[in-house]
């Protein structure tokens, strides 16, 4: 089941009019384009001689920081009306605008550069003017600007960026009585079949409010990086283009998710088919306070690709113990690699399943049993760059202890 890569929507503004669209089998909610959002930025002359429009789709966020949008409500029951009435004035449309470089035609003379614009959704989290929304947004894009009522154009300054995460912190001028910071909720205590809201701007409808459960935990998704994103929120509840960089908001109207990627299915539409992706937010709340503190953040890195071990393999080849996981491969200059860990020496096929052995098997990391890939991931999350990690792993049968020095995750290319 692909996620969606950016559909893109070029008009060609001189000579007779083109509309051209072309999608990719996988693509980021936020970067697919709206006719209407197209059409209304010709209409006001904000195009150049070549433009692409682009939409994005929403997300939600937090600072850490002491501001009132950590102040969540404790109230329950309240209906979605009262919600939209309540949030929506704290989500944006955001429209960023790129630039390419001059090119030369064929016959070697100079071309009108490309403006392209691509527009997404974004929140307020609190009252200095700080705006959560994805990094694919916003990325490389030479201005951003922030619409609060569809009217007004403020302009942003992109406090920084975290492509690990697809997380991205705006800033705007304006005036405190402006804005309505989203409260922020906790997305650990997020249950399956749990009600949840979508508020963003798909294909340029400003503020549209939509409605679902939550379909299901722990998901993976791919960031702009191509690193892993874990622990993803899904859900049901209609995302569209234009939408990334929203809320996703709980039955209590709190930020749990920030809208990032949507499924389309074996067909490769480009429309909802009920299956979204939404960034927890204490992923988000993480990132933020990073950003704003420091400009960007730092991700601890292990340096290690594991399988989980599964009983019938446990049984099948005696491996010493039943739960934990394989190390696969150790990346080079990693820190996993300096403290001695070693990977697979041969490869077994299961029931058509490829597993890797012969290598270090982790079943612990500071003291806290890992059974999985996506538990040790976690356990390297809650650290940074240069700190220690207490690994116990197996080896030979032989169960010993291991302090791995985490490195800085590496710039994986977009």
């Amino acid at each position: 089941m692909p996620l969606q890569h950016p559909a893109v929507i070029t008009v060609e503004v001189t000579g007779s009019r083109r509309l051209s669209l072309r999608a990719g089998e996988l693509a980021l909610v936020a970067i697919a384009g709206g006719v209407v959002a197209l059409v209304g930025a010709a209409l006001l002359g904000k195009l150049g001689s070549h433009t692409t429009i682009q939409q994005v789709a929403p997300v939600g966020g937090s600072t850490g920081v002491a501001n009132a949008a950590l102040q969540a409500p404790t109230t329950t029951g309240i209906t979605p009306e009262r919600v939209y009435r309540r949030d929506a004035p704290g989500v944006v449309q955001i429209t960023s605008t790129t630039v390419t470089q001059q090119t030369t035609d064929p016959f070697g003379f100079p071309s009108s550069p490309q403006t392209e614009q691509s527009l997404g959704s974004g929140f307020v989290i609190d009252k200095a003017g700080h705006v959560v929304t994805n990094y694919h947004v916003v990325s490389g894009a030479t201005r951003v600007q922030v619409s609060f009522s569809g009217q007004d154009q403020i302009n942003a300054k992109v406090v920084g960026s975290d492509p690990s995460t697809d997380i991205a912190v705006l800033k705007i001028d304006t005036h405190s009585r402006a804005l309505t910071p989203l409260p922020l909720g906790d997305s650990d205590d997020v249950s399956v079949g749990d009600s949840v809201f979508a508020i963003g701007n798909p294909f340029g409808f400003t503020r549209t409010f939509t409605a679902g459960v939550v379909s299901a935990l722990q998901r993976q998704i791919v960031a702009p990086n191509s690193l892993e994103i874990d622990g993803v929120i899904q859900t049901d509840a209609a995302i569209n283009h234009g939408n990334s960089g929203g809320p996703l908001l709980d039955a209590d109207g709190r930020v749990i998710g920030v809208t990032s990627q949507i499924s389309t299915g074996t067909t490769g539409e480009q429309g909802n088919i009920g299956i979204g992706f939404a960034i927890p937010v204490n992923i988000v709340r993480n990132v933020a306070a990073q950003i704003i503190k420091n400009g960007k953040v730092a991700h601890a890195f292990l340096g290690v690709s594991t399988v989980s071990i599964t009983p019938q393999v446990a049984k099948l080849f005696n491996l010493p113990t039943s739960k934990g996981v394989i190390v696969d491969q150790v990346t080079k200059d990693s820190g996993a690699k300096h403290a001695g860990l070693k990977g697979h020496s041969t490869n077994v096929v299961v029931q058509g399943e490829t597993y890797p052995l012969g290598g270090d098997i982790i079943v612990s990391a500071d003291h806290q049993p890992v059974a999985t890939a996506e538990q040790l991931r976690e356990a390297v999350a809650l650290h940074k760059p240069g700190d220690k990690l207490s690994l116990e792993i197996y080896r030979d049968g032989k169960k010993k202890s291991v302090t791995v020095t985490l490195g800085n995750a590496p710039e994986a290319t977009q």
